[in-house]
């Protein structure tokens, strides 16, 4: 699908970038930056896929553990400079699951460039953090059962902790995996992804 931009209709907007689930640019992730630009944001989901889009659990696995890295990092890098470009001002960032995950690499990654940081259950295996580049703070949203992203819920905040870097953690109570996606009936919790998104808008209008 490609990259998917969407602008709002106030001046002197402050840039997001939204980065994807495993399931890649798909129409929940350009609703999300629908929703940012109706907020009142420039947002932005840069497609690291080039493309590729699937409902299959399995075949978005592959697409994850094939997506490199460094790769990545330079498409999320080029998303936030170019925002920050347009706009003048640091940039914030959004992602989910393994978006999640480079939300905060990406912020670990270019420094003053962004100037907030949202992470819903963010894990992905591949990734690693450079704490020393992070200066942006820190909001993490988080399910109460959770098996893939709550251990890692765990040590980025004893890293975050470690260093007094400034952060803001959630978890919701009865919620699983993908709380926030309500194109997954099953998984999808209204309540908890209402006020995670109340949150995640009041997070960037403070710190942008």
């Amino acid at each position: 699908m490609g990259d998917y931009r969407a602008e709002p209709k106030n001046a002197g907007a402050r840039g997001v970038v939204v980065i994807q689930e495993w399931w890649g640019v798909n129409d929940h992730v350009r609703s999300l930056v629908d929703r940012l630009a109706g907020a009142g944001f420039l947002a932005l989901a840069p497609d690291l896929y080039r493309g590729a889009v699937t409902k299959s659990p399995d075949e978005a696995g592959k697409l994850m553990m094939a997506l490199a890295i460094s790769d990545a990092e330079r498409d999320l890098r080029g998303a936030i400079r170019g925002l920050k470009q347009t706009t003048g001002h640091a940039v914030g960032v959004v992602g989910f699951c393994m978006g999640g995950a480079l939300s905060l690499f990406a912020a670990c990654s270019n420094g003053a460039d962004v100037g907030a940081c949202v992470v819903y259950y963010g894990g992905h295996p591949k990734v690693e953090y450079d704490w020393n580049g992070l200066t942006a703070p820190v909001l993490g949203h988080w399910a109460e059962d959770d098996g893939f992203a709550n251990a890692a819920a765990v040590r980025i905040e004893a890293a975050l902790e470690a260093r007094g870097h400034a952060y803001e953690f959630h978890s919701y109570p009865k919620t699983r995996h993908a709380f926030f996606n309500d194109t997954r009936p099953e998984v999808y919790a209204p309540e908890a992804a209402a006020l995670s998104w109340e949150r995640t808008l009041a997070f960037f209008r403070k710190h942008l």
